[in-house]
């Protein structure tokens, strides 16, 4: 192994190399060229240095040209030190390094990198440390210091391994120091958090212990190879366990030698400020899933530590920076507001989630939805158990009013999940601008518990389900063989979920999680049969032979795969509602385009379609507002092209009744003198319609590249026609533009069940409501305006489906009774 030049070797090779020029070339030229020489030549002997072939100081010295700042030739080479960015002279860096880092002058040198490696040793532990025969040589080269060669190796810091310490006193040149034993273990191997740099420590040590000269030279090959293997077989009395405890003692030394230690990077006021601003913003809208007593976690300060930020307090989250975070959204919310000529109120979670659990707490949000398609939230209302009617329309005035004071007539209208039939209904009598309307994800999840109820196939499924699963939940022989065939088949295995006793009566939901389970499990539960202690038990019990011959039948699967089809048909359907939150004008679309479904369906699975069309018709008819009819004529985006090119309104697609609707709709909405107006306005509106040009441009569509869906180009199109364009439409145009924009679904924020939980445990305490209700204004002033409208729960849910998708592809069991 080639020796390590001389640093002081190398600037005189350097200077040499460039007086040397001449010819026609100027003396800047000449100059210059010298000058990028010595760079040269500093720069390969601080890239050995850093490979560990070179002095230590390398690693905090670094070489720069400057250049002439009027002939832009390189004019002079210094050394900047890393640490404090300071500059000097590189005619002897060795001398640099003494001064700078090693007299204290650097600032930041003492809390990077000295080890007690680097303190020089006491002469009895030296002299316990080295070989005997070696004891007298080391103090002997400490006098002839300068003999040649010999001192090249050592002052560079690294072993001269080719004859590199030949030629002084005809021996070995031996390590011009030696390493005391704490320096030799690896601080990387503790599982303690160092202020220091466990790297730069081990390199120190390294260099130090190797030092001495190698095979060459005449002395004793490995000699100083022989100090460092020595020490790294160091016998500690608690073995490994006082590996830590060493750790510890060589922090403290350092940390008495350097009291102004700081492992982190240094961030500037303005950064750190911004970094906490975005983790309370974080914290906020994580709305109690990220708890305030998690700041304070062991390992998150070492996190905040690591990357120099300060320790938080929970104290500080939970009171002043929570009130300014509260302050600043609300005074968001209240400026789009005022911004808005009139807004509709949305009203979500009085139809109560928590399955059947009475007395605990329940969640209201009510939002306001802006002309611009935009939404804010208002405030949340916790309800616990059965909710009067009264309570609610108490509370839709109150926000009401609390919005525009007097002035009423703002508040155009009202979607919520409960109560048309009553408060919504007396409001829109008190108040008669107001459009009032039922929420369209709520009414068709409402037409899965109707099926439910009166359709006789989902009656049967529910039974021959619940027959099913009981049976293998609770006889142990069974539950034990479909436990071994779910693990041979998928890897897992668990009970079919059955619903509570009597809750299935209520709501169809949890038999159509029984459903999924059963298709999903469907090839186990048939191995099942296939068991020798299933044949046995079906010698000694009837229902068990009740139940094989129902699972051979073609018809149990096939009436199993009816029903979980169309409820999957529904739900997916009411899921895009609540994405998109349909305008008032889609809802008779909507309802059209769930009958041509629902038709397909029956034809498939061979199911009679006037049940099914009675349930539909039923609860379309309790949902309908006359607003939905009205909408849906003034909306230039469901404009119809007849023969002579001309958009016209719909009309043609309204029942007799409808149109009607239209009539009193838009005659009550105006005042008593504009109504035959009005009126007149709409029958020019259905006779000429709107102008070609506008109509294909409110029309235009395009792909979603998140969803690959066709959908409208500009939504809010619909709406600034009529304020722009149709300016004739006196009276009939300010019906439109209010009737327009309503959003037919109530569904807004989606609160974690754990700020419910939060909310259960301090209901009668007034500040941690007061808490509670600024937490979840926060984190739904944040999503609504992201427009993200999922909770933290199902985004993990839908992401370990994905993880897991083998797995939940349902089983096409449509198995031969002969094969089995």
């Amino acid at each position: 192994m080639a020796s390590t030049p001389n640093t002081t070797t190398a600037l005189a090779t350097v200077d040499s190399a460039g007086s040397g020029g001449g010819g026609g070339v100027s003396a800047d030229e000449l100059n210059a060229k010298a000058v990028h020489k010595r760079y040269e030549g500093l720069v390969m002997v601080r890239t050995k240095a850093v490979k560990g072939k070179g002095a230590w100081y390398w690693a905090h010295l670094e070489p720069i040209l400057v250049h002439n700042s009027d002939s832009g030739l390189a004019k002079a080479v210094k050394l900047r030190c890393s640490l404090c960015d300071a500059v000097f002279s590189a005619s002897n860096p060795s001398r640099t390094a003494s001064e700078h880092l090693k007299r204290g002058t650097c600032p930041n040198f003492n809390s990077v990198a000295k080890p007690i490696s680097s303190v020089p040793p006491s002469p009895s532990p030296t002299a316990a440390l080295s070989p005997p025969s070696t004891a007298s040589q080391q103090q002997q080269n400490h006098r002839k210091r300068s003999a040649s060669g010999g001192g090249g190796g050592v002052r560079g810091g690294s072993s001269s391994g080719n004859g590199g310490g030949g030629g002084g006193g005809g021996g070995s040149v031996p390590t011009s120091y030696q390493v005391p034993p704490l320096a030799i273990v690896d601080p990387s191997r503790f599982a303690v958090e160092l202020a220091y740099s466990p790297v730069v420590s081990m390199a120190s040590t390294i260099v130090t212990a190797g030092g001495g000269g190698g095979a060459g030279g005449g002395g004793t090959p490995g000699s100083g190879g022989g100090v460092y293997a020595q020490q790294q077989h160091l016998m500690l009395s608690g073995g490994k366990e006082d590996l830590g405890a060493l750790a510890m003692l060589e922090d403290s030394v350092k940390k008495l030698k350097s009291p102004k230690a700081s492992p982190g990077p240094t961030l500037s006021k303005s950064q750190v400020d911004s970094a906490l601003d975005f983790l309370a913003d974080w914290v906020y809208e994580c709305c109690g899933s990220v708890s305030f007593s998690s700041l304070e976690h062991p390992k998150f300060k070492s996190f905040l530590n690591q990357v120099g930020l300060p320790p938080l307090s929970r104290r500080d989250f939970a009171g002043s920076r929570l009130d300014a975070k509260y302050e600043e959204a609300k005074a968001e919310s209240e400026a789009k507001i005022r911004d808005a000529m009139f807004f509709q109120i949305a009203s979500d979670g009085w139809k109560s989630k928590n399955y059947g659990h009475v007395g605990e707490e329940n969640l209201v949000n009510l939002s306001v939805n802006l002309p611009n398609g935009t939404s804010v939230f208002r405030r949340a209302v916790f309800t616990s158990g059965y909710v009067q009617s009264k309570y609610a329309e108490e509370i839709f005035m109150e926000t009401i009013s609390e919005i525009c004071g007097n002035s009423l007539h703002q508040c155009v209208g009202i979607v919520a999940d409960k109560f048309k039939s009553k408060a919504l209904r007396n409001l829109e009598n008190q108040h008669h601008w107001m459009v009032n309307v039922s929420c369209q994800y709520q009414a068709f999840n409402s037409l899965v518990k109707d099926f439910g109820k009166e359709l006789p196939l989902f009656k049967n499924v529910t039974e021959n389900c619940l027959k099913l699963a009981n049976f293998v939940n609770n006889k142990s022989q069974v539950r034990n063989s479909f436990h071994k065939y779910q693990l041979q088949e998928y890897g897992h295995a668990g009970l079919l979920r059955v619903p509570l006793r009597g809750y299935e009566r209520s709501d169809f939901g949890p038999v159509y999680t029984l459903v999924e389970d059963i298709l999903s499990l469907a090839r186990a539960l048939q191995l099942v049969l296939l068991d020798e202690s299933y044949k046995i038990l079906c010698m000694e019990e009837q229902i068990a032979r009740d139940l094989e011959e129902m699972m051979r039948s073609p018809h149990f699967w096939n009436e199993l795969e009816a029903v979980h089809s169309l409820v999957k048909l529904i739900k997916s359907m009411a899921q895009d509602i609540q994405t998109e939150k349909p305008r008032v004008g889609q809802c008779l679309p909507l309802w059209e385009e769930l009958r041509v479904k629902v038709k397909d369906w029956c034809s498939k699975f061979h199911v009679a379609e006037g049940a099914v069309e009675k349930v539909i018709e039923r609860r379309f008819i309790k949902n309908y507002h006359p607003a939905w009819a009205a909408a849906f004529i003034l909306d230039p985006l469901y404009l119809i092209r007849d023969t002579s090119g001309k958009y016209l309104p719909p009309f043609k697609c309204l029942t007799p009744e409808q149109e009607k609707d239209v009539d009193k709709l838009i005659t009550r909405l105006v005042s008593r003198e504009e109504a035959h107006i009005a009126l007149m306005e709409l029958m020019k509106w259905r006779t000429e319609g709107l102008d070609p040009v506008y109509a294909q441009a409110v029309q235009l569509k395009q792909r979603d590249p998140s969803t690959g869906k066709m959908k409208i180009a500009n939504p809010q199109s619909s709406r600034l026609v009529w304020e722009t364009h149709l300016t004739e439409f006196k009276s009939l145009g300010k019906v439109a533009v209010r009737l327009i924009f309503l959003r037919a679904s109530s569904c807004g924020f989606k609160c974690n069940w754990s700020v419910l939980r939060w909310v259960n445990a301090h209901s009668h305490s007034r500040v941690g409501m007061d808490k509670a209700q600024k937490l979840i204004f926060i984190a739904a002033h944040s999503k609504l305006q992201r427009r993200d409208c999922s909770s933290d729960e199902d985004k993990d849910a839908e992401l370990f489906s994905l993880a897991n998708c083998e797995d939940d592809v349902l089983n096409e069991v449509f198995v031969d009774t002969s094969s089995v």
